[in-house]
């Protein structure tokens, strides 16, 4: 036995081995390669770069617009836009608060559904464990009946071999 722990000890010690280099080896190959931080070595194979490239542009050349965030005149020619922008602050609210409504009561009424959802496959769930337990209970007291008879006849046959050997049999 303690030859077999050792040898599944030194697999999995070999396993664990060939497990990490094969995790870490492509890094370690690839570090050891190019080298380290720091180091002189350097097996660069591309020289460095030269750009000439041109200055980056600023937004202001590309939408100079943009940089005056200013508009006075947003929205000026959209009737609808105008409209809304009429409206006084309390109709705003008022909208808002109706909307917050339509969304609670939504919200209200999906609660509502669910609840009554579980509600129904709970009681479903409560039938179904309480007929698991009218049939546990029956098994039960089924396999009480039936260890009461199997010790009366133990009782009957211990009873007829005492009297078989008083009668002179010798048994098996």
């Amino acid at each position: 036995m303690a030859r077999r722990s050792g040898d599944c000890m030194r697999c999995l010690v070999i396993f664990a081995v060939v497990s990490a280099l094969v995790v870490c080896g492509p890094a370690l190959y690839w570090r050891f390669n190019k080298g380290f931080v720091g180091s002189t070595r350097t097996s660069s194979v591309c020289p460095p770069c030269v750009c000439d490239c041109p200055p980056p542009v600023s937004l202001l050349e590309i939408a100079p617009g943009l940089a005056n965030l200013t508009v006075t005149d947003c929205g000026g020619d959209d009737p609808e836009l105008k409209q809304e922008m009429e409206k006084q602050f309390v109709d705003l609210l008022t909208e808002e608060l109706k909307l917050q409504e339509a969304v609670a009561d939504e919200h209200s009424r999906h609660m509502n559904v669910t609840l009554a959802e579980a509600k129904r496959v709970a009681s479903q769930y409560q039938k179904e464990a309480e007929k698991c337990n009218a049939a546990t209970e029956i098994c039960e007291s089924a396999r009480e009946r039936a260890e009461a008879l199997l010790i009366k006849e133990r009782k009957i046959t211990a009873l007829w071999e005492k009297r078989a050997r008083l009668s002179g049999w010798e048994g098996e």
